[in-house]
């Protein structure tokens, strides 16, 4: 463990801005402050889901990024892994690696981090901090009732797919800022929340449960993401692309740019998931219980050499092919 070169020590930081007692945990038995956490009595009819994200300044964030949004959101795009498996949050674990340890930073960094722990009631129980370039590692642990897991695998030929709320903001958003397109004040002030603070779909995630048969949340582009379900579960897809869900400020841009934003934007963290034509009753019960907005965007067909996602716009027609090759593009960390 190597101590920050600052003022303010590494352990004075971690006893200042991160460590909680433990209440209200049945599965924690020790929390921060020894060497390891201890995490005990999972139930026997539960499996551990564990996922971990790393976040990079530059690469998955912008310089100067607001530190509050910036702790929700290292810990959101976590969560949002747990609600693509079904799992109910239990408790994460933080790395963070900081050029300078600023109170004016992690003040408000640990408040957005720990107000979206609390509302998960999601317990951070251990970690590390250290000096260098600004990153944050988050390890999040769940459970999940045996057998009962949306996993990738397992979408079935006559399903019906669908995305929850809307998607493509977050990209919009980017753009933007990136000078890629213009975005008037009071639009980007709409979209930018999207980009900076997402909602990760916990509740929805656990009422799939037992009526959805796959989920995956979409972080590097809708098409890129679900093609991660079609090529574990060995089947093809027809979507609809102008049915695929979006705000209205991006229904008021091209339709050429509201689809790349749709299509191939990430950072949205809505989950796409699959299920049987006989579960759409469940699912319209439950997007109204959840005040969340699900639509249907496409179905699972068989296996074919010719099309892994064929794509279809609002009179019914497929794309043309070089068209729907730049839209099956997602993003890679590597490229």
């Amino acid at each position: 463990m190597t101590a920050l070169n600052n003022a303010l020590g590494e352990f004075d930081l971690i006893q200042r801005f991160f460590k909680r007692k433990l209440t209200g945990q049945p599965f924690i038995a020790l929390g921060i402050g020894d060497d390891c956490a201890l995490l005990e009595n999972l139930p026997e009819s539960s499996n551990w889901a564990i996922s971990t994200d790393m976040l990079v300044e530059g690469r998955h964030f912008l310089p100067n990024a607001d530190p509050y949004l910036l702790g929700h959101k290292c810990l959101a795009v976590n969560l949002s892994d747990l609600a693509a498996m079904g799992a109910k949050p239990i408790g994460f674990t933080l790395a963070l690696a900081l050029p300078h340890a600023k109170v004016e930073w992690l003040e408000p960094f640990s408040k957005g981090l720990l107000a979206l722990a609390d509302e998960h009631q999601c317990t951070l129980f251990g970690g590390d901090t250290t000096a260098g370039p600004l990153t944050i590692s988050i390890t999040v642990f769940g459970a999940v009732p045996k057998g009962q897991a949306l996993k990738r695998s397992q979408a079935k030929v006559g399903d019906d797919i669908w995305v929850s709320h809307n998607v493509g903001d977050a990209r919009l958003a980017l753009g933007a800022l990136r000078q890629e397109w213009a975005l008037d004040t009071q639009e980007l002030a709409l979209v930018t929340p999207r980009m900076h603070a997402p909602t990760p779909r916990v509740a929805l995630g656990q009422s799939l449960l037992n009526h959805a048969h796959a989920a995956v949340d979409v972080s590097d582009g809708l098409l890129g993401d679900l093609s991660h379900i079609l090529r574990q579960s060995q089947v093809c897809a027809e979507i609809m692309i102008d049915q695929v869900p979006s705000s209205e400020t991006l229904q008021s841009k091209s339709t050429e740019l509201r689809r790349l934003c749709t299509l191939m934007g990430g950072d949205d963290y809505e989950l796409c998931f699959t299920a049987p034509s006989s579960e759409a009753a469940y699912i319209h019960q439950i997007s109204s219980q959840l005040q969340l907005k699900l639509t249907k965007i496409g179905k699972i067909t068989p296996s074919n050499s010719t099309s892994f996602i064929r794509l279809m716009d609002q009179d019914g027609e497929p794309l043309p092919e070089k068209l729907a090759e730049q839209y099956l593009k997602s993003f890679d960390h590597f490229k």
